[in-house]
């Protein structure tokens, strides 16, 4: 008996689902390919991520459940992405284009796997009929939502002594046509000597975010000496350079201690550099490292550029890092204690400058099982330490810096 309608819709809606997790990575990497304004930070490319994965679930339990659209609402993690893209001065238009390119992308899915079913032409045009309009209506009204959303947070945020001075930041930031006279005169401060930038951030659930925010100004002005530059880029982030004539200094032993006073903020340090281009690429190294932290899912509440710089350089693109990390590592990639072990053995051994006996001291192990668990990494490992040290190393200091993300249940 041939299917009907709403069963073959629910049908092409389960394979869909079955398929999420790498169809949602496409989206979110075709979006990331054809809109510029999408080129986030960490926090709020995990956000996009997650506002994408909200609306494909609830198109497909439509689809799936024949569920009608009146009453739904823009998802949390939906509404929240269009506030923060409201409050970085993003324009809607490219918000709104990420909808119609999402929703042509779900038809293009659903004709991808109704190919796959034994159908008729008019069981094929039926289907594709039902779930274009489903899907039409629902980034209709989504939109709707969306507008009001980002019309209203964007009026809230202009009020705001610190929208303007987040704009011209991120012109200063941005522009590289900008000279130094011009830059000086936008932001009405010095920017011919030495500048240390930071960023601080605390997590989306946290209540009264800027409360947190602005007590960094203050631990840095202690830590530093110097009074910072400080403007909140969004309702969770907030911008800090410190700038004087000589090489500015934060202490970070005494700005980690005065962090564990603030347990829900979280600060990430460019290393200090000179002039406008200094401005920029101290900004831009703390950026780098913030992603670190976030990636790795890192509790240290302090990250330093200087710490983590291969893998901030590195990270740009995790999922090829990923794939180079497990071709060089091998089996010594394998998710599980025993490799975690190895891994951190061989590190600390390659660190040592290959020494045996350094290693041991600095792990706090006998010699011999330092040489027992060197001798054992190199069995997991595709080819002989000697022959790949350094891919190893830096392969080994990326999983170290970036977490479990850089590991495998199955490594090539």
């Amino acid at each position: 008996m041939p299917l009907g309608v709403d069963a073959i819709v629910t049908d092409v809606a389960r394979r869909i689902e079955a398929d999420l997790p790498e169809l949602t990575a496409e989206m979110t990497n075709h979006f990331l390919e054809v809109i510029p304004e999408f080129h986030h930070d960490e926090a709020v490319r995990q956000l996009m991520v997650a506002s994408t994965s909200s609306n494909l679930v609830t198109i497909l339990d439509m689809l799936a459940h024949g569920i009608s659209r009146d009453g739904i609402s823009v998802p949390p993690a939906a509404a929240e992405y269009a506030r923060r893209f409201a409050q970085r001065d993003l324009s809607l238009e490219a918000l709104l284009r990420a909808y119609r390119l999402g929703e042509h992308r779900v038809v293009q899915w659903s004709l991808r796997y109704l190919a796959l079913l034994d159908l008729d032409a008019a069981a094929v045009i039926a289907a594709t009929q039902q779930i274009t309009q489903m899907v039409n209506g629902y980034i209709d009204q989504v939109i709707e939502g969306l507008i009001d959303i980002y019309e209203s947070e964007r009026q809230r945020w202009d009020r705001r002594s610190d929208a303007a001075r987040a704009t011209q930041l991120r012109a200063v930031l941005e522009n590289d046509q900008l000279d130094v006279r011009a830059a000086e005169e936008l932001l009405g401060v010095a920017l011919r000597g030495w500048h240390l930038a930071a960023v601080a951030w605390v997590d989306a659930d946290v209540p009264d975010a800027e409360r947190h925010l602005r007590t960094l100004p203050r631990l840095l002005r202690a830590a530093a000496g110097r009074e910072p530059l400080a403007v909140l880029a969004d309702d969770h982030t907030l911008w800090i350079w410190m700038s004087s004539a000589g090489r500015p200094a934060a202490d970070p032993r005494l700005l980690a201690g005065q962090l564990t006073e603030y347990p829900r903020l979280r600060v990430a340090l460019g290393e200090p550099a000179s002039g406008l281009p200094g401005f920029r690429s101290s900004h831009r190294q703390a950026v780098r490292a913030r992603a670190v932290a976030e990636t790795a899912r890192e509790t240290d509440q302090l990250v330093r550029f200087g710490r983590v710089a291969i893998s901030a350089l590195l990270a740009e693109n995790t999922d090829e890092l990923r794939v180079w990390v497990v071709g060089t590592l091998g089996g010594l990639a394998r998710d599980d204690e025993s490799m975690a072990r190895l891994r951190d053995t061989v590190r600390v051994f390659l660190a040592c400058g290959g020494s045996y006996t350094d290693a041991a001291a600095r792990l706090h192990l006998h010699k011999n099982t330092v040489h027992y668990r060197v001798r054992k990494a190199e069995e997991a490992l595709p080819a002989p330490l000697a022959d790949n040290r350094l891919d190893v190393e830096v392969a080994l200091l990326v999983c170290d810096q970036l977490g479990r993300r850089m590991i495998t249940d199955d490594p090539a």
